[in-house]
């Protein structure tokens, strides 16, 4: 009975999300028409983007978010921004910052309808995994928005964990912050994995969620060192703050393949 009742729960959660996001949208098309000659970076868009992205976390009973340190964030500092990655649900959790920025993303989500006519329309980047090619136009990307002075966010591990402990991160980011010398900016997100396991769209019940801002790394302090070092370094300081992590190092790994991938 307590499954089925998360099978309905979770249909009817999924139908309010597909409906809103046809007014959100539209909402989105007024912002970026009134904005836009006046702000280049869509900063405003995104802002809109982060209360459609929260409006789901606010009306969802089952669910509640702490977040902490926006305090180490300067307005006016483009960072390259990491976090670890559990679920679908760290974007939602980490649109909640309410900063501007902007996502790299998988590009299958850029075809999704709505949604990913969004993320086109505030200029996320996306990225192809695998095709280098896809790889460098990411990368050229990132570059010109930190030039502009936004921030760009990615998942260094590439996809999600599946145990909770951390993947090894990958250097892409690492290499984007040594290239434009800027600061890095580390990101912990926890909760989220048991909320919404990878590869399910059923809802599992009360979970308090948490994303943690902690102290940016500026350039000087990683000029000397190799992205791969660099990229180990900062997913060490990420880890302890990550539970999950925590709990699957007590139990032995999975082995993880390998992968020449930058992001």
């Amino acid at each position: 009975m307590r499954t089925l009742l998360r099978y309905i729960g979770s249909a009817i959660f999924l139908l309010f999300i597909v409906l809103t996001c046809i007014l959100f949208y539209g909402g989105a098309l007024v912002v970026w028409a009134i904005t836009k000659p006046f702000d280049p970076r869509l900063k405003w868009l995104h802002l809109y983007s982060s209360f459609w992205a929260s409006f789901y976390l606010w009306t969802n009973p089952l669910w509640s978010v702490t977040v902490e340190g926006r305090k180490h964030v300067r307005s006016d500092q483009p960072y390259v921004i990491v976090s670890n990655h559990q679920s679908a649900l760290d974007i939602l959790v980490a649109f909640r910052l309410f900063i501007p920025f902007k996502w790299v993303s998988k590009i299958e989500i850029f075809k999704v309808p709505i949604l990913g006519w969004n993320m086109r329309m505030n200029e996320y980047v996306a990225l192809r995994r695998g095709d280098s090619k896809s790889i460098e136009q990411m990368m050229e990307a990132c570059r010109t928005h930190l030039r502009n002075g936004s921030s760009v966010f990615i998942f260094p591990e590439g996809t999600r964990s599946r145990t909770g402990e951390l993947r090894r991160f990958k250097h892409g980011a690492f290499t984007l912050a040594k290239q434009m010398d800027v600061p890095i900016l580390p990101v912990a997100i926890s909760g989220t994995s048991n909320a919404l396991p990878k590869k399910s769209m059923m809802l599992q019940g009360a979970h308090d969620m948490h994303i943690q801002v902690l102290p940016e790394i500026p350039p000087e302090q990683f000029a000397d060192m190799e992205a791969n070092e660099l990229a180990a370094e900062v997913r060490d300081e990420i880890a302890p703050h990550v539970p999950e992590h925590q709990a699957a190092k007590q139990v032995a790994p999975l082995p993880e393949r390998e992968s020449k991938e930058v992001v």
